[in-house]
């Protein structure tokens, strides 16, 4: 059967001659509200008030649904009107309806975010409108007419959503009936009555001059960036052509950690936060996801492997709590057996890492050296066979030979209870130092260290040793 979807506008008298005339075809007439003034336009017309339904809905999603489904399931047996307040295009259930019923008119009504803009003197060019019942879903500061602040709550939680955006000291312009008032956004929720013609609207935010910004406020630069008539550079980049940037920017802020520079890990976060931004807007213009879908799958993941919180598991300490991670991480991924647990370490990890995270993974079915001492024992069979291939001058013999060492020093260190790679780069990291000292040291005594020997290497480099440890 026909559906007819009706917006009544802002006031009574504001329904079309249209709209009237729908209305007198016999058709089952549902209203959301009788409570906004437009409703008065209906006086004459039998109607199906759903103002029950806001009572018994736990939120507003779920309110836009059942208003929905009751439309579509009167829609099976007859002819359905369905008036909502202000415009057709402005009610999110009016849009479910449409997305789900093929038949169905659209007659439609003054805005009611038009009306706000308007009274309110907005001059900006782009103006986001947006129910204050949808408030939550407000991601940026272009300027914004909300409307449907019809009660204190929802003036509430509109201050709440609008100062996080703009600032609460940020003039905004209040409507209510035909009349306005200038306030700040921390007075929206001042007023001692509101009603379904009260709205707010605020100018578009300066961006460039903001005090701070959040993380809707980088994705939003981002999208800046990569607009038409943004930074070439900027819009020429995919996923791909970036990718290496992300573990660059990760390493970076594991070397402000490690130097325990608050000021670096800072400015080294943002980085990593602007990396995961760019990845996450690029997606969203091929329409794969958006910054919502990731947020919303990682916390839902943190649930789901916290079940030792959330659920009814439980882990007393932290290897417990561990061992629950890892049980619900593997029914999560569909991990059945060892080799799928094994298979699943990601191949773009640095060497050292994937070494030990597979070994570890294959210790938990029983493969792993029955003790540090026989782990020894295979290196020093593995460096053997590195010596025989170099001796050989077999390359090929050599790579593979030195493949095997890495990978049981990795082992070895493992059983020590020690991470390889922080190891490894904390090896490096001294090695460098003594180098560089031991270079220093050569040179204030005017020795040229092309000209050294190993001897005379190992000598400098004990002397770079000491001098380091009095320092």
């Amino acid at each position: 059967m026909k559906i007819t979807l009706i917006g009544l506008g802002v006031r009574e008298g504001d329904i079309s001659a249209r709209a009237l005339s729908a209305l007198e075809s016999g058709a089952k007439i549902f209203v959301r509200t009788a409570n906004a003034p437009s409703f008065g336009s209906l006086k004459n017309f039998q109607t199906t008030p759903l103002d029950s339904l806001f009572e018994s809905s736990r939120n507003f999603d779920t309110l836009n649904k059942k208003l929905a489904q009751t439309v579509l399931t009167a829609s099976k047996t007859e002819d359905v009107i369905y008036c909502v307040d202000g415009a057709v295009c402005e009610d999110t259930a009016c849009k479910i309806i449409l997305s789900r019923h093929k038949d169905t008119e659209v007659i439609e009504g003054v805005s009611k975010a038009a009306r706000i803009t308007s009274l309110a003197g907005i001059k900006s060019a782009q103006v986001t409108s947006i129910s204050a019942y949808d408030i939550h879903s407000l991601k940026s500061t272009p300027a914004v007419a909300v409307y449907d602040i019809d009660s204190f709550y929802m003036a509430s939680e509109v201050k709440i959503k609008l100062s996080d955006l703009f600032g609460e000291e940020t003039q905004c312009t209040f409507v209510s009936g035909d009349g306005v008032k200038k306030m700040k956004i921390y007075e929206i929720d001042r007023l001692k009555e509101y009603d379904m013609s009260c709205g707010v609207a605020v100018e578009e935010a300066d961006f460039l001059h903001k005090d701070r910004y959040d993380y809707a406020d980088l994705l939003h630069m981002v999208e800046l960036l990569r607009a038409p008539g943004g930074c070439p550079w900027d819009r020429a980049q995919t996923n791909e052509s970036i990718r290496i940037n992300m573990i660059e920017e990760a390493y970076e802020l594991v070397d402000a950690i490690n130097k325990n520079d608050d000021d670096m890990m800072e400015e080294e976060t943002g980085d990593v936060l602007l990396q995961a931004a760019f990845h996450t807007v690029m997606k969203q213009e091929q329409g794969a996801f958006d910054s919502e879908d990731v947020t919303t799958r990682v916390v839902k993941k943190l649930i789901f492997r916290h079940s030792h919180i959330f659920g009814k598991d439980k882990a007393a300490d932290e290897a417990a709590a561990l061992g629950v991670w890892e049980k619900n991480k593997r029914e999560e991924k569909h991990q059945n057996t060892f080799g799928e647990t094994v298979a699943a370490v990601p191949t773009g990890f640095p060497a050292c890492m994937r070494a030990q995270k597979v070994q570890k993974r294959a210790a938990k079915a029983g493969l792993d050296y029955l003790s540090s001492v026989s782990a020894a024992e295979q290196l020093t069979e593995d460096a053997q066979k590195c010596i025989n291939a170099l001796v050989k001058q077999d390359k090929t013999a050599a790579e593979s030979a030195c493949g095997d060492l890495l990978f049981t020093a990795v082992g070895l260190c493992r059983l020590a209870g020690a991470d390889c790679e922080q190891s490894l780069a904390d090896a490096t990291e001294k090695f460098a130092k003594k180098f560089i000292k031991a270079e220093e040291i050569a040179l204030s005594e005017g020795k040229n260290v092309t000209d050294f020997t190993e001897l005379d290497w190992k000598w400098y480099l004990m002397q770079a040793e000491n001098a380091l440890k009095k320092d």
